[in-house]
């Protein structure tokens, strides 16, 4: 018997069909995940499954005695309440009861005690008191203090707290969309475990790759309006998808063809129409309403950054640097670091650790407290604020990205406004609608826009991945690849991370700030965590005194990584009783081969500047000029990275 079934749903906005006769069938304990393009309908096609909204027609058919819960997309603003009452608040009359009842224990005067007998007498009648137990030992599960009020804690702990009011019903489905917006790694981490252990079925909206692969066992995708089930994981949902397009486009080719055929059939001579089959006729009529009646699907967003010219090789340079809060409260601490044109740094870290203050260090935005900057030339910055400030709700697409022109220069060619808005999906109708009314995945598109429309060789994106679909992602890592100039990204969605940088930078909270060779998977592999894993503690940041102790990063655990000055060690002994680490066999592994590549990235740096010196260089084409000139740059760059590496590791083995 199937938990949850959808019979044809059907949904449309004015003339606008957001579903067509969409039928889904969810059976117990399945983690179903619902996947498809910004605007297509996932989060309505939830709403309508917790019946928030009424569809236009079909049935949703829960089965008998069944309880469903849905973890919320928003996080609450401004909501006061404690995590008790908002826990206990899954159960309507007696979760108010027991939120009072747990009030007027805090007070002592005469009319208090006596609401507090009424209250008892009710709970005892509502058999509350065996609730009470259920959210007192949900929210001891969880590590969340009862008292606590919800506007005082982190994104990740409101998130904690929501949990355990969607489970403290033991629902048979729970419904999630987006659960891992505006998370740190190691909420996103706490949460996995967390729905791990939930044995009911769940139907989920996600992005975020890594969070599918880990928690979906089977994926459907809501596309043009249908729901199409693929029981298999989400790399093979990837590899049947693509072969599903292809004989799609192939099944379409062919029906433009006959339609084609008959097209030309149906406006032969005179002749022809006096003999013509009138069932080919009715035929090719039925054939004209298939193709009026079929939805092309959208088409995927196409966008390319605007180069400025390029800055100087050193972007930036911090020599012990470190910024404090008026109180003395370091952030930053002996920071050292170096950042060259090219660099991909990805800043990693839990939610309040220093990174957006470490991105206004490094951009000359903020000055240290201690310590130099030392910033390069020609410095042209593109920011992707996470909080979509740089967006004027009240304006349209359209004069949100303008700014009073009619025509964009991108790389030298001059696009207009509307046609630019229309590589990032957006209709000349949609662009001409207030951004207010715009959902989560529009307006990261829009920012986008905005940001790739200006001259810049940094750009700076602070979490781009929340709201964007999986094509818009994989574009904008593409795009971000190829970028010639530097970025700096803060994002907690592991795979982008992987996909984009070549450096990671770890901040631990405590002021230290560790860099690391390649992506997040790497700093992983290299001994890097965060605090509460290297002490085996839940990751609870709205407790200060979870904060001491801390240990940083991968660059203590022995791993490869070049670290800047003031870290201690995990021990409270003194540095010079420490042991050195002794060096693993790969790492002298890697240290044997780094010679031999040192020797082949000289010679081809010396054989790309002796063809640049010839005398006949410049006579080529520009294309062959510039990508040699290309060429010697990354293999300069990938030189100095290489002898760095060498230093590091022969230091290393001499202990």
């Amino acid at each position: 018997m199937p938990l949850l079934t959808l019979d044809s749903i059907s949904l449309a906005y004015g003339m606008h069909p957001l579903l067509n006769q969409a039928s889904l069938i969810i059976d117990a304990g399945e983690r179903v995940c619902l996947l498809g393009r910004n605007g297509e309908g996932k989060s309505t096609l939830l709403k309508i499954v917790s019946g928030e909204v009424v569809p236009d027609g079909g049935v949703v058919r829960l089965d008998d005695g069944a309880m469903l819960a849905v973890l919320p997309q928003n996080l609450p603003s401004d909501d006061a309440r404690t995590a008790y009452e908002v826990v206990s608040g899954a159960f309507p009359e007696t979760g108010q009861l027991l939120a009072e009842f747990h009030m007027l224990t805090q007070q002592v005067d005469e009319a208090s005690l006596d609401r507090m007998m009424k209250v008892q007498e009710r709970i005892e009648a509502l058999d509350g008191w065996r609730l009470d137990q259920k959210v007192t030992a949900v929210l001891a599960q969880y590590g969340i203090d009862p008292e606590r009020p919800l506007n005082t804690l982190s994104g990740g702990w409101q998130r904690r707290v929501l949990l355990a009011r969607a489970l403290v019903v033991e629902p048979d489905i729970l419904l999630l969309d987006e659960p891992t917006n505006h998370l740190d790694v190691p909420a996103i981490a706490w949460l996995e475990e967390a729905l791990g252990a939930f044995r009911g079925a769940m139907l989920f909206v996600s992005h975020d790759r890594a969070f599918i692969r880990r928690m979906a066992t089977r994926v459907v995708e809501l596309d043009r309006g249908k729901l199409v089930s693929f029981a298999a994981s989400y790399d093979r949902y990837l590899e049947l998808k693509e072969k599903a397009l292809e004989e799609e486009d192939r099944e379409n080719a062919l029906f433009d063809k006959r339609l084609k055929q008959e097209e030309t059939w149906i406006r032969q001579g005179i002749k022809a129409r006096r003999t013509r089959n009138m069932g080919r006729v009715r035929a090719l009529r039925a054939m004209r309403e298939e193709h009026r009646q079929r939805r092309v699907r959208g088409g995927t967003a196409t966008f390319a950054v605007e180069d400025a010219a390029r800055s100087g090789k050193l972007v930036v340079e911090t020599i012990d640097a470190g910024f404090a809060y008026p109180d003395g409260t370091p952030v930053i601490s002996d920071m050292s670091l170096t950042v060259f044109r090219g660099d991909k740094i990805g800043l990693v870290g839990e939610n309040g650790t220093g990174k957006t203050t470490l991105v206004r260090l490094l951009l000359g935005d903020l000055e240290p407290t201690e310590g130099k900057v030392r910033l390069g030339t020609n410095l042209q910055v593109a920011y992707f604020d996470q909080l979509r400030g740089e967006l004027d709700l009240n304006r349209n697409a359209l004069d949100n990205l303008s700014e009073g022109r009619e025509f964009i220069d991108i790389n030298g060619q001059s696009k207009h406004v509307l046609g630019y808005l229309q590589d990032f999906l957006f209709t000349p109708e949609r662009a001409r609608s207030p951004v207010r009314v715009f959902s989560g995945g529009e307006r990261a598109r829009l920012l986008l826009a905005k940001l790739f429309s200006k001259p810049a060789n940094i750009l700076v994106l602070d979490e781009p991945t929340n709201d964007l679909d999986v094509e818009t992602l994989e574009l904008l890592e593409e795009q971000l690849s190829e970028f010639a100039g530097t970025v700096i990204v803060i994002s907690h969605d592991r795979e982008f991370l992987d996909n984009v940088v070549t450096e990671t930078v770890f901040l631990d909270g405590s002021g230290s700030v560790d860099e690391y060779v390649g992506g997040y998977s790497d700093w992983r592999r290299q001994g890097g965590c965060f605090p509460a894993e290297a002490s085996g503690a839940r990751p609870d940041r709205h407790d200060k005194a979870a904060k001491s102790g801390k240990q940083s990063g991968g660059a203590k655990q022995g791993g490869s990584s070049k670290s800047t000055k003031g870290q201690s060690g995990a021990r409270d002994e003194p540095a010079s009783k420490a042991k050195p680490a002794k060096m693993s066999y790969k790492l002298k592994l890697e240290l044997d081969q780094l010679p031999g590549q040192i020797e082949e990235l000289e010679s081809s740096v010396a054989s790309l500047k002796g063809r640049i010196s010839s005398a006949d260089f410049y006579t080529g084409s520009p294309d062959d000029i510039a990508t040699t000139l290309k060429e010697l740059e990354k293999k300069e760059s990938r030189l100095e990275k290489v002898i760095a590496r060498w230093m590091e590791l022969e230091e290393q083995a001499l202990g």
